[in-house]
């Protein structure tokens, strides 16, 4: 349908309805009855989208453009969103009211009244009409070695794993923790959790058991979902060895559902089912649970301000809706690209755009579960030339990282298939950005530099949607959502206007993708989003907007970093780090680094008179970071100092160590209220001694 011709009376919502048997012996699930199907349509033309998506779109109002669209998206969301809602999705019962939302009271709610299934709208519809459409293809550790997974396969795993976890007890509401590496059965756990109503918190197969215990704990899981071993990079990782250490302080654990990555055997205690044996044993047919939209769909924990990891709360609807929307209209998706996310299904990335909003668009995407360099800097590019990846999402690290080898490892590969680049996790810096755009995207294909968060579901600013070839400025997130309203904040609480500004980045209306709360902790939800900035959603990053009016990211506002992609609280790094017997004291604060775009600096205090040597002590620290959270939160630096810089009232003044770490001494700002300022000379000096004694560390 052209753009030209799309008035109202041409933009009829072009439902088809469906009634499915409930049984199938072939095993293609049915679809009960009360659910009705609504077909996608797309545009043919590539490159503009937002034509595809005001042509499908019965909007009571002639568009004409990605402005109209936008701004109908800002000034009256309850049809925008809701005509979409009743487009995109399949339904059992419609909702009866768009949105019941209030950000002073941390208030969202979604399609109220409304019912469905996201594993029916990810699988069941596509597998109707195209059950042979690729669905997966998992580019195993092992190089060169892929795996494609037709959308009825996914169907049928999900299903014979959702009945193994029904016959085991696991209902409805009921946590399960997944803790598995890349995999298709990985997929299937959350899939098959949707399924049945119960909640997955998948957690990345690099946290220690220390992490996942509390991880466990705080969602009082019924059921881990594990592997044998993992492999990363040829490395085999004792994924089940740690999950048996974890579970024996979480006493909520009935099950741990255990599948084989690799040959080897691993010990079994009497809690341990295995799971493909189990699965073997269920139907292909797994009736759907029908869920309220506003049922809980997922928790991820995501670190914060404070030492404890925030369970965040994504329910079904509108983060399914958010996820397939974002997905095809900020990659310009067209029905049959493979789409290539190299993300972790144990991130946020990893849940919207290589999971859920693939599989609602009835995608082909692609489950990465190697490294960048494994087995050589050229492993994304010979993946890029063998499946044919249309749409590339990855993180600026890793760019980083790769530029760093030179381009030949690049144009080894034929990347002609490729289309759209994506970057994800942290602003990309502008030399890491020509890079990818020149050198890997050969100056041809659309860069798209996101920005969202864990609490945002899904991408809410990025060059595109645009209208069409409008100019992106490099390294530059650029333009908002459909629905997403930036609003930049003074320190004073008022709204910063006009263009050519910085502030705090607000969101100043509600959108369907959103977090609805953390997890046991409502209030903590309301305080750490809507309290500084009443009637606004706070990032916690700030932003410029430019005199064009477009948006870039300037960095955290709040104590937490950002390490190779990854949100990394402080305060969990340095309570971590005092439990040591010889540390009364750390802090921790982020400085920049050229690959992994932000490390961790602690600064630690030690006891008088202990036994160990300082070094001794710091590679202890180090130690305990790893086990007790990650690899990669372990600090970069560690530097011993006598005491850190306090005001009278207590506060560890972290800015001005942040001047420190990063060599500006000579604007540390306002110390007035600093207890005593001969502190800053103590630091100063232990940290030049630290420098000269460290001259092969890139400070």
């Amino acid at each position: 349908m052209a753009a030209s011709n799309m008035g109202s009376s041409a933009l009829q919502l072009l439902c088809k309805h469906y009634i499915f048997r409930t049984k199938c012996r072939t095993g293609v699930i049915a679809l009960h009855k009360s659910f009705s199907y609504t077909r996608n349509t797309y545009s043919s033309v590539s490159g503009n989208n937002v034509n595809s998506l005001m042509s499908e779109v019965s909007f009571p109002y002639g568009l004409r453009s990605y402005k109209e669209l936008y701004e109908l998206s800002i000034q009256d969301p309850e049809t925008f969103w809701g005509v979409l809602a009743k487009q995109r999705l399949l339904w059992s019962k419609p909702f009866d009211q768009v949105k019941d939302c209030d950000f002073r009271q941390g208030k969202i709610q979604w399609f109220c009244g409304g019912q469905l299934n996201v594993s029916v709208n990810c699988l069941d519809q596509h597998v109707h009409k195209t059950p042979d459409r690729v669905a997966l293809i998992w580019e195993k550790d092992e190089p060169g070695t892929e795996v494609k997974i037709t959308y009825r396969e996914l169907l049928e795993m999900t299903c014979r794993l959702a009945n193994t976890l029904r016959r085991h007890g696991v209902q409805k509401g009921e946590r399960v923790a997944i803790y598995m590496p890349v995999s298709p059965l990985a997929v299937a756990a959350m899939l098959a959790c949707a399924r049945i109503g119960a909640v997955h918190t998948v957690v990345f197969a690099g946290f220690s058991a220390e992490a996942l215990a509390g991880r466990i704990q705080d969602a009082q899981c019924r059921a881990v979902i594990t592997s044998n071993q993992g492999l990363r990079s040829g490395r085999v990782i004792e994924l089940k060895k740690t999950v048996d250490e974890a579970v024996k302080t979480c006493p909520t654990v009935k099950h741990v559902f255990v599948a084989n990555r690799t040959e080897n055997k691993v010990p079994m205690s009497e809690i341990d089912i295995q799971l493909e044996e189990e699965m073997t044993k269920e139907s292909l047919v797994c009736d759907p649970e029908v869920l309220g939209s506003e049922d809980m769909l997922f928790m991820l924990y995501t670190s914060g301000s404070t030492g404890k990891p925030k369970g965040i709360v994504h329910t079904q609807a509108g983060y399914l809706l958010y996820a397939a929307l974002t997905h095809q209209y900020v990659f310009d998706y067209q029905p049959g690209d493979v789409f290539g996310c190299v993300a972790d299904i144990g991130w946020v990335t990893g849940h919207s755009y290589v999971v859920y909003g693939p599989l609602c668009n009835g995608a082909t995407t692609v489950l990465f579960e190697s490294t960048p360099i494994y087995p050589d800097p050229g492993r994304y590019w010979e993946t890029v030339q063998r499946l044919r990846i249309n749409q590339f999402y990855g993180a600026p690290t890793a760019i980083r990282l790769l530029l760093k080898y030179g381009e030949s490892w690049v144009k080894k590969y034929d990347r002609s298939s490729l289309k759209t680049l994506g970057s994800v996790g942290e602003p990309i810096n502008n030399e890491a950005w020509e890079w990818y755009y020149n050198v890997v995207g050969d100056g041809r294909c659309t860069l798209v530099d996101t920005w969202w968060q864990t609490e945002t579901g899904g991408i809410c600013i990025s060059p595109r949607p645009s209208e069409q070839g409008a100019e992106i400025v490099p390294a530059m997130a650029m333009r908002p959502f459909f629905g997403i309203q930036p609003v930049l904040m003074d320190e004073k609480g008022n709204r910063v206007e006009g263009n050519n500004v910085s502030g705090a980045l607000c969101i100043g209306q509600p959108w369907p993708g959103m977090a609805r709360t953390i997890h046991g902790d409502q209030q903590r939800f309301v305080d750490a989003y809507f309290k500084a900035y009443p009637g606004h959603y706070f990032t916690g990053d700030g932003a410029h907007r430019s005199k064009e009016g477009y948006y870039q990211i300037t960095g955290r506002m709040d104590d937490v970093i950002n390490v190779s992609g990854h949100r990394l609280g402080t305060a969990e790094i340095e309570d971590a780090m005092d439990e040591h017997p010889d540390v009364p004291e750390t802090a921790v604060i982020g400085f920049p680094h050229d690959i992994k775009g932000e490390a961790a600096f602690a600064f630690v205090v030690l006891k008088d008179n202990i036994s160990l040597t300082e070094s001794a002590v710091v590679n202890q620290l180090k130690v305990i970071v790893a086990s007790k959270i990650a690899k990669y939160a372990v600090p970069d630096h560690v530097l011993v100092v006598k005491r850190l810089p306090k005001t009278r009232s207590g506060k560890i003044m972290r800015r001005v160590l942040r001047k420190i770490a990063t060599n500006q001494t000579s604007e540390l700002g306002d110390i007035t209220t600093l207890d005593d300022p001969n502190v800053i000379t103590e630091i100063v000096e232990a940290y030049n001694k630290y420098k000269a004694q460290s001259s092969k560390v890139s400070l």
